[in-house]
């Protein structure tokens, strides 16, 4: 039996602001419980609002900071903006964004229109150039600031069968390189994580079939799969005066896969 796995507390986290996308469900949960277990203060966004109104009760019983949740649609510049704002008036401060909403869905080739790719690209891209204008001023205000965007290793194996996804999570590389270079001057540091098939409710609901996980397992390095809680303590990690000179780096996450 494998031994308990002990994780690590950053008392630099205690009381920071912490704003995640995507934070209802999945990765985006474990990210958003992870924070709150560290004492920081998270505002998360998400359309799914009953499971957030879960995730926020949950915490709360637990004894933990009330996390705000936000409804935005992160496809709409407009309300990006206008959810920012408010976050910066309810708290006076973004210390962490983490840029973790996108979507998957399957596709090919020959079915994608130009609304598909336009709507694939803003769920999966755009927002996190969006959210990290909105926070910026304020991360430049305080001569710090942690901004970790959430790609993904499909663009490396390279991944089949949604290649507009694909395409959105190898430019999230590009956009952490050149914004972590626009923003170093102002201590702000900007990295990227890099997922493998991580186990949530949405990938076994949807894609995790015998076939595939056999897949997985054959080309993972680790015989298990992984699950969002170890993405989330690597985030952790990129948030943290722990990682103070680390910038423009991509992390993968994805037991030895690639």
């Amino acid at each position: 039996m494998a031994s308990p796995v002990q994780t690590a507390v950053y008392p630099s986290l205690h009381n920071r602001v912490v704003v995640v996308t995507g934070g209802a469900s999945g990765i985006g949960a474990a990210i958003v419980t992870a924070f709150a277990q560290q004492r920081a203060q998270v505002a998360f966004l998400d359309l799914q609002d009953e499971a957030a109104s879960k995730l926020v009760d949950q915490l709360t019983a637990e004894g933990f900071r009330t996390p705000a949740f936000f409804h935005c649609d992160l496809t709409d510049v407009d309300a990006i903006q206008a959810v920012c704002r408010e976050i910066l008036n309810q708290f006076g401060a973004v210390d962490v964004l983490v840029n973790n909403a996108g979507n998957d869905t399957r596709h090919s080739v020959e079915s994608v229109t130009p609304a598909f790719w336009d709507h694939t690209m803003a769920t999966n891209l755009r927002h996190q150039f969006f959210m990290a204008q909105a926070v910026i001023p304020a991360m430049k205000q305080a001569a710090r600031g942690s901004i970790i965007n959430m790609s993904s290793i499909c663009w490396t194996i390279p991944s089949t069968g949604l290649p507009v996804y694909v395409t959105a999570k190898a430019a999230v590389v590009g956009l952490t390189r050149t914004l972590s270079h626009e923003l170093g001057p102002d201590n702000i540091r900007v990295n990227c994580v890099m997922p493998g098939a991580i186990l949530t409710e949405r990938q076994k609901q949807l894609w995790f079939t015998p076939e595939y996980e056999a897949v997985i397992l054959a080309g993972q390095a680790l015989k298990r799969m992984i699950m969002p809680e170890e993405v989330a303590r690597l985030v952790l990690f990129l948030a943290a005066d722990d990682s103070s000179a680390i910038t423009n780096q991509s992390y993968v996450i994805d037991g030895g896969w690639v």
